[in-house]
């Protein structure tokens, strides 16, 4: 924003702080939080401390004091704005994903060589993992977890990196679902739950992930690699017959698991509906899926009974436009009686966390971090958060009445 474009939505972004930083305790921090969404909000090429405090004209040692050494929880200002931008949002489902940060040197807390989908390869960077509300007209982050890869470690941190980055003891390498599944936990505790889950082949192809949300009831749709292999819907496993000696052998399947891209074909291409999922800038966005039910095979948490029974579920494949093989695979958990074209638009739902990280990133500097602090980071990926959700409030508003000024 301008100076004159934030100058006429003053009162609102007052209304706004003060609602998202009612937590902070003294009134020095509350400024300073508000103050450092302004920076985030305001026009600039970076939105680090230094350049920030030179467009707002303030000390830059005050918001460098606010984001490392001052004392306030993240977490509670992360549950002000979790519930707002699900009252805001109204979301039709929740989306699981995870963002690089490309970084030049190795201070930074959780830097290292490794897989970005930002750059689309190994590089040298932080990864973020976040869960956003989403519906087809907004969508805004609920939470965050800074990723630390194995040689953040305690035990392979010779060179200090974790005292220096104050990381706390309790903070080790975690498998990105992990952190997945304690976002949902921690959001569940703020009395959040979600729609739906969605999320892209990075976590649905693991089966400890999908097997974390059928132990929360939670439903998801989720993107699955052409080399997850499934039984038939009307394969039942069979209990070998026992010897007497030793421990009675489990029910198993006779059957070996295929592929899901042969359960596709052999339901045959001719079997696949035409479904329209959303209206793009160039027109309607349209494809070809088959939905069939599965038994999803491969590794997987061992069943909760001893029938050897695996859960039916949704499996459902999108053909290309020029014919050839399935291109996309997804599974999902939600009723046999939900019709394909909520499953493709779920399925497909994700693409609001490109525009997220694109409009977080390019104009309210959610990389431009350039502290070493893990708290550093987590309090600038929540203001930043912030600064999202007001822009998101913004555009609603507008939408909803266009000639709507604001009366400040």
């Amino acid at each position: 924003m301008t100076p004159g474009e934030l100058s006429l939505v003053r009162g609102r972004l007052e209304s706004f702080a003060a609602e998202v930083f009612a937590s902070l305790r003294r009134a020095d921090q509350r400024v300073k939080g508000a103050t450092y969404l302004r920076g985030l909000l305001l026009d600039g090429r970076r939105k680090s401390m230094q350049p920030m405090a030179e467009r707002l004209g303030v000390d830059h040692q005050q918001l460098q004091q606010f984001m490392t050494s001052s004392t306030w929880s993240v977490d509670e200002v992360r549950a002000r704005l979790a519930a707002r931008a699900a009252r805001v949002v109204e979301p039709d489902a929740w989306v699981v994903d995870d963002t690089g940060f490309v970084k030049d040197g190795v201070s930074s807390p959780g830097v290292a060589r490794q897989y970005s989908g930002t750059l689309g390869k190994v590089g040298n960077c932080q990864v973020g993992v976040s869960v956003h509300a989403v519906s087809d007209s907004a969508s805004c982050p609920l939470d965050w977890r800074l990723f630390l890869p194995q040689v953040w470690n305690p035990q392979a941190d010779a060179a200090g990196r974790r005292v220096r980055c104050r990381i706390p003891d309790a903070e080790v390498h975690r498998p990105k679902w992990e952190l997945a599944v304690e976002m949902l936990d921690e959001l569940a505790g703020w009395g959040l739950v979600p729609p739906v889950v969605v999320a892209d082949a990075g976590y649905g192809d693991n089966a400890q992930f999908r097997a974390a949300l059928d132990e929360r009831g939670l439903s998801w749709v989720v993107q699955v690699k052409a080399q997850a292999t499934a039984h038939r819907l009307d394969a039942v496993p069979r209990r070998p017959a026992y010897s007497g000696l030793g421990p009675r052998p489990k029910p198993r399947y006779r059957t070996a698991p295929v592929a899901l891209g042969e359960h596709v074909r052999a339901a045959g291409e001719p079997a696949a509906r035409t479904v329209t999922w959303r209206d793009g800038t160039r027109g309607k966005l349209t494809g070809r899926f088959t939905l069939l039910r599965v038994r999803v095979a491969g590794r997987r948490p061992r069943p909760a009974d001893d029938t050897g029974v695996i859960a039916p579920c949704q499996l459902l494949a999108q053909w290309p436009a020029g014919g050839g093989e399935p291109s996309h695979y997804w599974l999902s958990n939600l009723p046999e009686t939900t019709p394909v074209e909520d499953l493709v638009r779920l399925a497909k739902t994700r693409w609001r966390i490109e525009h997220d990280y694109r409009e977080l990133k390019t104009a309210l500097g959610l990389d431009h971090f350039e502290g070493r602090s893990f708290t550093g980071w987590h309090r600038h990926v929540t203001l930043v958060t912030a600064a999202h959700l007001f822009c998101t409030e913004l555009r609603i508003a507008a939408d909803a009445d266009p000639k709507a000024q604001d009366s400040t």
